[in-house]
């Protein structure tokens, strides 16, 4: 049994739910054939969020980890391609913390790739019939602060795990009142279950497209 641990978000900037947290734990309660899934919700909150994702990864011992946070406005399933060494909040986080141009890791390096098949797992999510692409950027607020935690204890402590970060859009019942576009949770976790299965089968990725222009 390959072990994969997934990790949502908590509710964020008003918000009743947050459909990563809703979606990781539909695809824990029935996780796909010959994979154990094991799924924590993380807090919304710079520093906090990477010391929950430790000790979770310590209870699990995961040989994948894939964290998975809300990216209101994208309408697809985004499977990102790197971590960026910096903390720049727009918005306050859940404590109301609002760092500005801070590293995560002082000294750390500048960025990190996935080490997740990012590009087949794209296809496999567009194969299953749903929307898909890979992500060039994270941002620089809690997801990529966790996505650059995660990638920084790979590369120091943990060489055997695997692990990357997925945004996922809206639920519908969020943008009742507002036009942003949305995926049903059931959708969300079929495609979380296409991503497990493809990084537990897959060491080398594909070749084809995945950049952008801006």
């Amino acid at each position: 049994m390959t072990r994969v641990l997934l990790t949502g978000f908590a509710p964020f900037e008003g918000e009743s739910r947050n459909p990563s947290w809703q979606a990781v734990r539909a695809a824990a309660a029935e996780p796909p054939t010959g994979i154990e899934v094991s799924a924590i919700e993380l807090p919304c909150v710079y520093g906090a969020s990477i010391a929950v994702l430790r000790a979770a990864i310590e209870e699990a011992r995961p040989e994948i980890v894939v964290c998975v946070g809300q990216a209101g406005g994208r309408p697809d399933i985004t499977v990102e391609r790197l971590a960026i060494n910096v903390d720049d909040a727009r918005i306050p986080d859940a404590s109301g913390a609002e760092p500005i141009d801070e590293a995560i890791v002082p000294g750390g390096p500048a960025a990190y790739f996935s080490t997740l098949p990012i590009k087949a797992c794209v296809a496999a999510v567009r194969a299953a019939g749903l929307p898909a692409s890979v992500s060039n950027t994270a941002g620089t607020f809690v997801c990529n602060h966790v996505f650059y935690g995660l990638a920084h204890l790979i590369a120091t402590e943990l060489p055997g795990v695997r692990g990357g970060f997925v945004h996922v859009p809206y639920a519908p019942e969020q943008v009742v009142d507002r036009t942003q576009p949305s995926l049903p949770t059931e959708a969300v976790t079929r495609a979380l279950h296409e991503i497990v299965l493809t990084a537990a089968r897959t060491r080398t990725d594909i070749r084809v497209a995945g950049g952008a222009t801006h």
